[in-house]
């Protein structure tokens, strides 16, 4: 039994690096690979033994999780648990919430480039446009960046394996 708790964990601690990858913690890898194994809505309780992480912890990144679709949090008749499962299809929120994630940081960056502009305007001379050149060049990478990740989202994902 040992060997077999051993194997299990380090298959969920392998998922959870591809949520780290993606810039998620890997307690959400954690999370999300339990419930896919267990195929059925589990208790924070139930959770927190599986994944070897406290309700707290849990809690906290069960509502960002939520919040991107991923999971969905719920009651059960006659029972005060706050249940979690997976919603929809796992890879199509994963790309949905790494599409969001790149898209905020663009949208980001751009307006620090507009306000770097500003700050430029009563500046004088070849640091002006050195400066403009930089921003420009890098806002035209940032801008090809975003034309690939609207690519990425209009991309229609594999068929899930049976």
């Amino acid at each position: 039994m040992g060997r077999a708790k051993d194997a299990e964990k380090r298959a969920y601690a392998a998922f959870s690096e591809v949520a780290a990858a993606l810039g998620y913690s890997p307690l959400h890898g954690k999370i999300i690979a339990v419930l896919m194994v267990k195929d059925m809505p589990m208790s924070l309780q139930e959770l927190a033994k599986e994944t070897g992480y406290s309700a707290g912890m849990l809690s906290l990144s069960i509502d960002l999780l939520d919040i991107l679709g991923v999971v969905k949090k719920g009651k059960m008749t006659g029972d005060r648990r706050l249940y979690v499962s997976l919603q929809g299809d796992l890879l199509e929120c994963l790309k949905n919430a790494v599409i969001t994630k790149a898209r905020k940081s663009i949208d980001g960056s751009l307006r620090e480039f507009q306000q770097a502009r500003q700050q430029l305007e009563p500046v004088e001379g070849p640091e002006k446009a050195s400066a403009l050149r930089t921003i420009d060049l890098l806002e035209g990478q940032l801008q090809r960046l975003d034309r690939y990740i609207e690519l990425l989202a209009r991309a229609r994902l594999p068929e899930a394996s049976k």
